[in-house]
């Protein structure tokens, strides 16, 4: 699914969810000619993310709305701050305020928590990657922000790189059955993707290493040192990952350790969204 495809349908289900049979407060008070003006306030210092869709859901109530920005997606704002100002049809801006103030809220929030991340790894050349664990429907929009703060995708689903984790290793009895049957997967279906697999302690490391055939190995719950290890035994042969009881009071420490990236789930599944209001100005 195209990005143009899924915004589509995710405007579509969200007005839908919101709108139903109609606007009634705003059809009953608001005359259809009627034209105007807002403008998005800062209300809480952070990073701006989310006005192109904010543009797509306006127009796909009015295609003549248009929209002046002021500040560019992935800048800082602060309180006072004027994001963008939209006008066309009273009607269509009233009925898209809460979905766009609800996505840019959220999409900011993520943003702004994603770049406090990556500012804490200044100088190194560590990425802070997000994860899966995002809102069902919103995934492309969280990654999208995650982008925006400076921090980088991790795969996006489960189709578009092979990620063996602890589960997959038991299933499969072992980590060499894993990883012949993946790369025989891929052999048959005439795939190109990305092998990553998990290890949970040094002597998988070390099993990982003879068995090969894979891109990147992920350091799961390792504690400093036992990372610090790793990265010496794998010696650049391979992309390393950290990931589970990272935190932000920690995360340069693991950097530290030569780690190519560090995946941090609360970049999107403990966020507070960002204060942004929608005002109407005169006309």
């Amino acid at each position: 699914m195209t990005f143009e495809n899924y915004i589509e349908d995710f405007i579509d289900l969200a007005f839908k969810e919101d709108i139903g049979d109609g606007d009634h407060t705003s059809l009953s008070t608001i005359p259809d000619s009627a034209k105007g003006k807002a403008q998005l306030l800062v209300k809480q210092e952070g990073i701006l993310a989310g006005s192109n869709v904010a543009e797509l859901i306006f127009k796909k109530l009015d295609p003549s709305i248009s929209l002046k920005y002021f500040i560019p997606d992935g800048h800082k704002i602060v309180v006072g701050d004027i994001a963008f100002e939209a006008e066309g049809k009273v009607l269509a801006l009233l009925q898209a305020e809460r979905l766009v103030l609800n996505i840019m809220q959220r999409m900011s929030g993520i943003a702004t928590q994603t770049n406090i991340y990556v500012k804490k790894l200044k100088g190194l050349n560590t990425k802070v990657l997000d994860t899966r664990k995002t809102t069902p429907g919103m995934r492309l929009l969280d990654k999208m922000a995650v982008k925006l703060g400076g921090g980088e995708n991790h795969r996006i689903g489960l189709f578009d790189m092979i990620l063996i984790k602890d589960n997959h290793i038991d299933f499969a009895g072992g980590i060499e059955n894993a990883i012949k049957r993946a790369k025989n997967y891929l052999t048959e279906k005439n795939k190109e993707l990305k092998i990553e697999i998990e290890a949970r302690s040094i002597d998988d490391v070390q099993t990982i290493l003879k068995i090969g055939g894979i891109h990147r190995i992920m350091l799961d719950n390792f504690t400093i040192k036992e990372t610090s290890e790793a990265v010496s035994l794998i010696n650049g042969k391979y992309e390393t990952e950290s990931s589970g009881g990272i935190t932000l009071e920690n995360l340069r420490d693991y950097a530290e350790c030569g780690v190519d990236y560090i995946s941090v789930g609360a970049l999107t599944h403990q966020i507070k969204s960002l204060d942004l209001s929608l005002k109407a100005v005169d006309f």
